[in-house]
C-alpha cells in the first residue's frame, strides 16, 4: 500500500494548541459558580471510622459541605463489565460504609467557595478510628500466596515430567515492587448538572466508559450522561476507568446544585489512584544440551485491595514466547491494605516478561550458552497457545539488527571482564513483546463546504497523537491537506470509540475513520449525480475521488467544496464501524523487539547508570513514526525507572504507604539519561488491519528491566531477582 501521509514522519496537529495553552485540560476549566471539592483520606490501612469533628469545619471560612458515610447520598454501584463498557477502577462506592481498607481511602470530602479554603478544611478535619491489627502490608513482607485464580491459568505438555528429565534446568523466583504511575496530570473531574443532565470534565482514557459507568451509578439513561476529555496529561492507565472521587464530586454537584471541581493532589493520586501491584514470580525452565526449552512453568502471585479484585495477568506472555511443547502458568490473588492496583503501562506483561527474560539468561548461563543464541533456538513461527499462525514476526529481524549495532559480536561473556577506566561494562539484552488488539469502534466524517473535512470518534489523546493519526488517515484517503482538517476527540456524545490503553487505540480507531470517510465520500457521489448537478445522470460508481475532488472518465474534476457550495449544501456526513473479524481466527497477534543494555558499574564509588539502549521494534506500519519512536524512547525511560528506582513503601508494620510524594518516589530523572538508539522496523500487518498498523504504546516497556537485570549481572556478578536494583542490594555479599 503506497501512502503519501500515512507511515511518514508528521508533526502534532494539536502541537500549536500545547504550545500556546489553548488545550483544555481538565484542570484547566472554570465554569461559573464553581466550587471546590477536597478529598480527606484515612490516615490508618486498616479498621474502622468512628467519628468526624465536622463542626469546626463548617464554620471555616468558604466551607458549603461535608460530604461523609452519614449524609452521603443513595447511590447504585456500577456492574464494572468489560463487556458492557462500564467497569471502574474501584466499584466500592466513596463513603460507602466506615470500614477502612487502605491508607488514603476517602472518609469525607469539604466542598468550598475556592481551593484554598477546601484544602484547609480538608487537612483540618478530625478523624477518629479504631485501628485493627493484622493489616497486610503487601507481598513484599508476606509469604502467602492468596487463592488460586483458575481463570489465569493454563497448561500444554507434561512439563513436570519434562522438567524432571532435563538435563539442565534452573528454578528462581522473581520479585517486583509496587510501583506508582507518575503521571504529570493529577486525576481531576469537574462536574455540573442542567436540567436533570450530568456533565462531566474528566481527565480520562476512556470517556465512553466512564459516561456509562455514571449512568448506571446515578440510575440514569446514558444519553443523560455527557464526559469530556479533551486533552490529558497522561495516565498510563491509572485513567482508564473511573476513580470514587469522581462519583464524591458529582454527587455533591447534585446535592448542592452547583458545580464541583477537584484536583487530586500528588499525595492521594498515590494512595488511592492506582498502582502497579507487587509480584512474586517461580519461574522453573529445563531444557536440553543444546538449548532447545523442554519445560516451562511460571507461577505467580499479585497482589490487590480488600475493596476490589485486580488481576495483572503476568503469566500471560509465557506460553506464547518461545517454542516449547510443556508449559503451565497458574496466579495467585493477594488482598493487601493497599490501595486498588490498576493497570499500568502493559499490564501484566512487562511483570512477566521482566520474570521470563532474567530466567533465560540465567538458563543460558547454566548451558554456558550466548542469551541471544539461546532464544534464536527457541524462535516459533506460530503462537503454541493458541496453535496459530503469526499474522507478521520479525523477532529475527529485530535479534539480528539490533545486536549488529549495539555491537554484541564484542561481547566477553566473562563477568566483570570488560572494563573501560574505572567503570566495568555489563552487556545485557531481553526479547520485548505485546500483544495486538483491537475493539470495536464508530467514527464520523463531514466533508463541509467551506472545504474542510471534520473527523470525530469518542476516543481520547492521552498524549500519544491519536488527534494526528486520525488527521493523517482523513488526509491520506482525502487528499485535503492536513491543515484542512479538524479532528474532534474526548466526549462521549461522539460515535463511541475505544479506550486508550492496551496499545490499542490506533489500530482500532483508524480503520473506522475510515470507513466513515468512504460513506462520505460515497454520499457526495450521490449529491454529484442529482439533478442540475455537475455529473447529472452519471453513475456514481464511476466517480474517483483523489486530491479533494470528484473526477468522471472523461476527466471532469469538481472539488466537493465546489459541489457543495453550488447545491446549496453546508456538508455531507458519513458513518463507520469497524470491528474484528474473521482474522481473529485465523491468525495470532502480537508485536515483537529486542533490547540491547549496556551499565556501567564504578564499584569504587558505587555508581551503576544505564549508559546505552539500542532496539527493534516490530509494530507493523507505524502510523506516524516521529510519534511511534517517541513512544518508545519514552517506555524505555519507563523501563529504567522500573529496573533501578521505583517503589512503593509500605510501613510492615501497619501498611501506610511512607513515600507518597515526588520527593522520596524516586523516578527517572534527566541526569539518568542514556544513549538511546530506535529502530521501528516497517513491515506492514494487513492481515490486521488495512493500514498494517500494531500499537506501540507498551511493547517498548516490556523487556527494558530484565535486560538491565542482565546486564547488571554481567558487570557485577550479582544476580538481583528483586526490582528495583538499588545500590544497597549490590553491597550486599
Amino acid at each position: 500500500m503506497d501512502t503519501q501521509v500515512i507511515g511518514h514522519r508528521t508533526p502534532r496537529v494539536d502541537g500549536e494548541n500545547k504550545l500556546t495553552g489553548r488545550a483544555d485540560y481538565t484542570t484547566d476549566w472554570y465554569v461559573e459558580d464553581m466550587l471546590h471539592g477536597y478529598p480527606v483520606p484515612a490516615s490508618i490501612a486498616h479498621g474502622t471510622l468512628e467519628a468526624l469533628d465536622i463542626e469546626p469545619v463548617l464554620a471555616m471560612p468558604g466551607v458549603v459541605a461535608v460530604y461523609h458515610h452519614g449524609n452521603f447520598p443513595k447511590l447504585y454501584r456500577s456492574p464494572s463489565s468489560q463487556a458492557h463498557q462500564d467497569q471502574v477502577s474501584e466499584v466500592r462506592l466513596p463513603f460507602e460504609d466506615e470500614r477502612i481498607h487502605y491508607d488514603g481511602q476517602y472518609v469525607a470530602m469539604v466542598v468550598a467557595e475556592r481551593f484554598e479554603q477546601a484544602r484547609a478544611a480538608a487537612q483540618a478535619l478530625q478523624a477518629r478510628y479504631r485501628q485493627d491489627d493484622g493489616a497486610r502490608p503487601g507481598l513484599l513482607h508476606s509469604r502467602e500466596d492468596g487463592r488460586l485464580l483458575e481463570s489465569e491459568g493454563g497448561s500444554r505438555g507434561d512439563p513436570e515430567n519434562a522438567y524432571e528429565r532435563a538435563p539442565v534446568k534452573i528454578d528462581h523466583i522473581y520479585g517486583i515492587a509496587p510501583e506508582s504511575h507518575m503521571q504529570m496530570e493529577m486525576h481531576a473531574t469537574l462536574a455540573q448538572w442542567r436540567d436533570g443532565r450530568l456533565i462531566v470534565h474528566e481527565s480520562s482514557q476512556g470517556v465512553i466508559y466512564q459516561q456509562k459507568a455514571m449512568a448506571r451509578i446515578f440510575d440514569l439513561p446514558e444519553e443523560q450522561v455527557e464526559v469530556i476529555s479533551h486533552y490529558i496529561g497522561s495516565g498510563f492507565g491509572n485513567k482508564l476507568f473511573m476513580w470514587p472521587h469522581a462519583v464524591a464530586v458529582a454527587a455533591a454537584a447534585r446535592e448542592l446544585g452547583r458545580p464541583v471541581k477537584t484536583v487530586l493532589p500528588r499525595q492521594q493520586d498515590m494512595e488511592s489512584g492506582g498502582n502497579r501491584p507487587a509480584s512474586r514470580q517461580r519461574l522453573r525452565l529445563a531444557a536440553d544440551a543444546q538449548g532447545r526449552l523442554q519445560s516451562m512453568r511460571h507461577d505467580s502471585t499479585t497482589e490487590t485491595s480488600f475493596v476490589h479484585p485486580y488481576v495483572d495477568s503476568v503469566g500471560s506472555p509465557t506460553l506464547s514466547l518461545y517454542a516449547c511443547d510443556n508449559a503451565a502458568i497458574s496466579q495467585h490473588l493477594l488482598e493487601v491494605n493497599h490501595g486498588t492496583p490498576c493497570p499500568m503501562r502493559a499490564p501484566g506483561e512487562v511483570s512477566g516478561i521482566y520474570a521470563l527474560e532474567c530466567a533465560m539468561d540465567e538458563l543460558a548461563i547454566a548451558l554456558d550458552m550466548d542469551p541471544l543464541e539461546l532464544r534464536r533456538r527457541n524462535y516459533n513461527h506460530e503462537d503454541p497457545a493458541k496453535g496459530l499462525p503469526w499474522s507478521s514476526k520479525h523477532l529475527d529481524t529485530c535479534y539480528d539488527s539490533a545486536a549488529r549495532r549495539f555491537g554484541w559480536e564484542r561481547r566477553n561473556s566473562a563477568v566483570g571482564s570488560m572494563t573501560e577506566g574505572d567503570e566495568i561494562l555489563g552487556w545485557g539484552m531481553a526479547t520485548s513483546s505485546w500483544f495486538a488488539g483491537r475493539q470495536p469502534c464508530m467514527a464520523r466524517v463531514e466533508l463541509r463546504a467551506d472545504g474542510t473535512v471534520l473527523a470525530a470518534c469518542g476516543t481520547q489523546d492521552i498524549g500519544t497523537g491519536t488527534y494526528t493519526v486520525v488527521a493523517q488517515t482523513v488526509a491520506e484517503l482525502t487528499g485535503v491537506p492536513l491543515d484542512r482538517v479538524e479532528v474532534r476527540l474526548g466526549e462521549s456524545s461522539l460515535p463511541a470509540g475505544p479506550l486508550s490503553g492496551g496499545s490499542m487505540a490506533t489500530a482500532t480507531t483508524l480503520p473506522a475513520v475510515a470507513a466513515a470517510v468512504r460513506a462520505a465520500i460515497d454520499e457526495l457521489k450521490e449529491v454529484a449525480t442529482d439533478e442540475a448537478a455537475p455529473f447529472t445522470g452519471a453513475d456514481p460508481d464511476g466517480l474517483t475521488f483523489r486530491d479533494g475532488a470528484l473526477v468522471d472518465a472523461q476527466g471532469k474534476r469538481v472539488t466537493f467544496d465546489e459541489l457543495l457550495t453550488g447545491q446549496k449544501l453546508g456538508s455531507v456526513n458519513g458513518d463507520g464501524q469497524a470491528a474484528p473479524g474473521d482474522e481473529q481466527q485465523q491468525y495470532s497477534f502480537r508485536s515483537f523487539g529486542a533490547h540491547f543494555v549496556e551499565v556501567r558499574w564504578d564499584p569504587a564509588i558505587t555508581r551503576l547508570r544505564v549508559s546505552r539502549v539500542v532496539s527493534s521494534i516490530d509494530i507493523g506500519r507505524a502510523v506516524n513514526p516521529a510519534t511511534a519512536r517517541n513512544q518508545v524512547e519514552g517506555a524505555i525511560v519507563m523501563g529504567m525507572g522500573m529496573g533501578l528506582f521505583e517503589k512503593l513503601d509500605y510501613d510492615p508494620r501497619d501498611a501506610r504507604l511512607i513515600n507518597n510524594n515526588y520527593s522520596d518516589y524516586i523516578v527517572t530523572s534527566h541526569a539518568d539519561m542514556p544513549d538511546i538508539d530506535v529502530e521501528l522496523l516497517d513491515n506492514p500487518d494487513y492481515a490486521f488491519n488495512e493500514f498494517g498498523a500494531r500499537g506501540v504504546g507498551e511493547i517498548g516497556l516490556t523487556g527494558i528491566a530484565p535486560a538491565i537485570a542482565n546486564a547488571v549481572y554481567h558487570a557485577t556478578g550479582k544476580r538481583i531477582r528483586e526490582l528495583p536494583i538499588t545500590i544497597d542490594k549490590l553491597l550486599v555479599e
